[in-house]
């Protein structure tokens, strides 16, 4: 992540897998996963067929606002998918998500923050310290995960 400037990396940290839920559709799981430092809490429905998770895993979860390797803002005229010929963040994960942080609430103990996150209806939600949260804002942004 050293090339990714800082302005478009959002949130950055390992999670263990701690649950792992399929019982509502065949090809999406609710995963629950914990931070290596344990202060950060993550649930995520992830597309199964795509990218398999299982507990005991270990994911690499970044949050960021471009997929240029120099932090540069995505041109809106020219989407992701026009950058077929040129390296990306994404080239560098295993799953990648373009969605939208859309809210924000305070935690149950008033020291953390949850954030709320849509990947076209498969949702995240992050509950942490506010001063590791505190980058993420309403605004539109990718997922990329890796084992």
């Amino acid at each position: 992540m050293a090339n990714l400037a800082g302005d478009a990396q959002l949130f950055e940290d390992s999670f263990t897998v701690t649950d792992y839920d399929q019982s509502k559709y065949d090809r999406v799981a609710r995963i629950t996963a914990t931070s290596a430092d344990n202060q950060t809490q993550m649930k995520l429905d992830i597309n199964i067929e795509l990218f398999p998770a299982q507990v005991g895993e270990n994911l690499q979860i970044v949050l960021a606002t471009s997929l240029s390797l120099d932090g540069s803002r995505d041109d809106d005229e020219k989407g992701w998918k026009d950058t077929r010929d040129e390296s990306t963040l994404a080239d560098m994960y295993d799953y990648v998500c373009h969605g939208k942080i859309y809210k924000f609430e305070d935690g149950k103990d008033g020291q953390t923050i949850r954030a709320y996150i849509s990947f076209g209806g498969l949702l995240m939600e992050l509950e942490g310290p506010y001063k590791k949260l505190t980058p993420l804002h309403v605004d539109n942004t990718y997922l990329l995960v890796k084992k």
